[in-house]
């Protein structure tokens, strides 16, 4: 027993050399923290030289070949392999010439919120194992609730983007509605073709993909025609059927359009159908004071989608959802092992792990928090006005250009295409698309609508500003008049 004793003892001193190395002496830190500092300052700082577009292929040699090795390897190497494979290829999110997605940017103190969550490494999850992190992250969904007008019995949970929040809100309407398994197929939810993808997704994740999907007509702005859903849901409860959920879409994808907000909130009341929001793209901009009259209704909806890593700029991973009624999330969230039985602040300070799937989670608060107090509210109002005010911008000197542009933009995409003479206008207008990212300066995207090839122009990065907008003008007008 003792010479087992012994052995145990050498292996364990002998594994604590090896395992102490993890905790890097103070020097080592300060090196790779100023490396990578240095790196991500060079990224920053380079933005304007680089394209926003590279159709490399980014086949990452040096990266498949360095694999995950057995012993250290140098954090130069390392970040060489990152600059030339990792952020070189494809697109540029960070850059003011992505106006193809719903972009973002990533604002720099946005990262320094992460480097602060990852450092100290606090749990978000429950407020027992980390009360100030948990603060924070409540903190920023008062701040949303009061900022897209809900009442103070709303609250949510910070997520990973639109999608799982999307999942989140509708598993709070399936509870909150009492719908059952078996309840199901004569549930009805209605859309429009406009609704992004994501609402498919979690109605199947949730159990409600069995349900009646009905794609309500559109108007001539791409928003849902509130007399066609009217007449649907009278004719769903003539067929015996329960009209459940109402998907309205502040800012769609394809063409930025705000449905009517407050008639759909009027149709959702008389109807009692839960009447969900979907403001991934729009919602931060209801802190424009000269746009906020057109969310009129929001306030009224019962579970809101807002993604800050789109509106507020910030990294992606930055997503949220408010819930009216807060006591509808805890039914199908908050689940309790044995091992957290001391955790017992559920009714306290709510934890985002009680309102969210996400047991393990990141830290989220942080990186929504310090930008907001470092720059202020004001600066980010004026930069979502400016953006804004730069597509009002584009789609005028697109018309002159001689342009077919979709309707006047309700936030910050705009629709535009070549009307040629004669020919294949689809085929001329994806020729067009791929001079633009041949180009490489900005990036454009394109969609179809009723057989329709589009281009769209996306504004919302916070460092586009009018020469992007004057830059891909330029080669739009130079193709179009070179033809």
């Amino acid at each position: 027993m003792r010479a087992l004793d012994h052995q145990l003892t050498r292996d364990l001193d002998r594994l604590e050399q090896e395992a102490r190395a993890l905790e890097e002496s103070p020097e080592q830190r300060r090196e790779w923290t100023d490396a990578v500092v240095a790196f991500g300052h060079g990224v920053i700082d380079g933005l304007d030289a680089r394209k926003a577009w590279d159709p490399s292929e980014g086949v990452g040699e040096a990266l498949r070949a360095l694999g995950v090795p057995e012993h250290p390897t140098a954090l130069e190497r390392v970040l060489d392999i990152v600059r030339d494979e990792v952020d070189g290829p494809g697109l540029q999110p960070a850059s003011g010439g992505h106006l193809g997605y719903i972009p973002g940017g990533g604002i720099y103190p946005g990262a320094l919120g992460d480097y602060i969550a990852a450092v100290t490494n606090r749990y978000a999850g429950v407020r027992y194992a980390g009360p100030g992190a948990v603060a924070v992250e409540n903190l920023m969904l008062r701040w949303l609730r009061d900022t897209l007008g809900l009442p103070p019995t709303a609250h949510g949970t910070l997520t990973s983007g639109g999608s799982i929040a999307t999942l989140v809100a509708f598993c709070a309407a399936r509870d909150g509605a009492g719908v059952r398994a078996r309840d199901v197929e004569r549930c009805v939810v209605y859309t429009t073709s406009q609704a992004h993808h994501c609402v498919k997704k979690a109605l199947v994740i949730a159990g409600l993909g069995e349900a009646v999907q009905h794609a309500i007509p559109l108007d001539d702005h791409y928003r849902m025609n509130v007399a066609a859903l009217r007449a649907r849901v009278r004719a769903d409860r003539a067929e015996g059927l329960r009209p459940f959920l109402l998907v309205g879409t502040a800012g769609t994808t394809d063409t930025g359009a705000l449905d009517p907000l407050a008639a759909l909130a009027d149709v959702a009341e008389e109807e009692s159908l839960w009447f969900h929001v979907d403001a991934a793209y729009g919602g931060a901009f209801v802190l424009v004071d000269a746009l906020r009259p057109r969310f009129a209704g929001l306030e009224r909806a019962d579970s809101i989608v807002v993604d800050p890593h789109k509106g507020l700029f910030l990294p992606y991973g930055t997503g949220a959802v408010l819930v009216r009624d807060a006591r509808h999330l805890a039914p199908s969230h908050a689940h309790r092992g044995a091992y957290l039985q001391d955790a017992t602040d559920l009714f306290d300070e709510p934890s985002p792990a009680d309102l969210s799937p996400e047991l393990t989670r990141h830290f989220r608060g942080l990186r929504m928090w310090l930008p907001l107090v470092l720059h202020g509210v004001a600066r980010f109002r004026a930069a979502l006005h400016e953006k804004h005010l730069l597509a009002l911008y584009f789609r005028e000197r697109a018309v002159a250009l001689g342009f077919e542009v979709g309707p006047a933009p309700d936030l910050s995409v705009v629709l535009f295409r070549w009307a040629p003479a004669d020919g294949d206008a689809n085929g001329f207008n994806r020729a067009l698309l791929g001079h633009v990212l041949d180009d490489g300066r900005v990036f454009l995207s394109s969609t179809t609508i009723d057989g329709v090839f589009w281009l769209r122009v996306a504004i919302l990065c916070f460092r586009t500003h009018r020469d992007r907008v004057d830059h891909v003008l330029g080669v739009l007008e130079r193709v179009t008049r070179g033809r």
